[in-house]
């Protein structure tokens, strides 16, 4: 019998400061759960989580004054690469809060959000390694806390979480990363190029648990995934949704004709 539980090992890796104990306990407990080393089960109820482990740096600042550069420049190169280094980071902790959190659920969700997490650790040493290349590393820039501030929001249901962490926030990275491609070939930087290739590719894989786990959750509770996730919408960002979308990228990740165009109608989050 395993004589550690997954959502212990969870919390460990929420608690880490260090880069690189977050990352060593990704790898540590992913492989230890496809082992049978971890057991799906706890006495003890999650708790509040109000900030998980992170290094000193970066600063976190409001959006609006986390720099914006052009990318002509290797400095400007890597403040945008910076900028999609920290979702990166963050995006390990919503993993691991997305296992922790919510219990009593099918073993197969525990096993799509620790790939998740695993994945997002491989796109963070990405992109932390083409950073390096470009004389910077992760913490020379500030960054904004967005993504933790909507699993915060979402802590108390797994449904909300699904749609709005998944299908919203991190479906963003679908709609931009092409454009930022683009911008990056034509001032010659394929190396950042082709980590953004790689990123993008699993990042539809992601949208896609997340957009699975939602219709779980809606069929469950007898309801409409489509109207569920516009009323989810117009509760949580209400005016605050801008196109365009890459509605390609979008239906390979579980949405459907309707949800797209309720994303992208007029008004649409209001």
């Amino acid at each position: 019998m395993p004589d550690k539980n997954l959502f212990d090992a969870a919390a460990a890796c929420l608690a880490a400061c260090s880069i690189e104990d977050k990352l060593r306990l990704t790898r540590r407990y992913v492989r230890a759960w496809r082992d049978g080393d971890l057991a799906l089960a706890s006495n003890c109820a999650p708790e509040p989580i109000h900030e998980p482990g992170r290094p000193d740096s970066p600063k976190l600042v409001m959006p609006a004054d986390v720099p914006r550069r052009g990318l002509g420049t290797a400095a400007g190169r890597a403040a945008m690469l910076h900028a999609v280094t920290h979702i990166e980071f963050n995006a390990i902790n919503l993993a691991w809060d997305a296992v922790y959190r919510f219990r009593d659920l099918p073993q197969q969700y525990y096993c799509d959000w620790l790939q998740v997490a695993e994945e997002e650790a491989y796109h963070f040493q990405l992109l932390r390694a083409r950073l390096q290349q470009l004389d910077y590393d992760y913490g020379d820039f500030p960054a904004h806390n967005g993504l933790w501030d909507m699993a915060q929001k979402t802590a108390f249901d797994p449904m909300v979480r699904m749609a709005l962490v998944p299908r919203v926030l991190e479906a963003r990275g679908l709609d931009v990363t092409p454009g930022i491609m683009r911008r990056l070939r034509r001032v010659g930087d394929l190396e950042s190029v082709a980590a953004l290739e790689i990123i993008l590719r699993d990042e539809v894989g992601h949208v896609e648990i997340g957009s699975r786990w939602f219709k779980y959750f809606c069929d469950q509770r007898g309801l409409g995934m489509e109207q569920t996730f516009r009323d989810l919408i117009s509760r949580y960002f209400a005016g605050r949704l801008r196109g365009p979308f890459n509605d390609a990228a979008r239906i390979q990740a579980g949405f459907s004709e309707a949800e797209l165009r309720a994303l992208e109608a007029p008004g649409a989050g209001t």
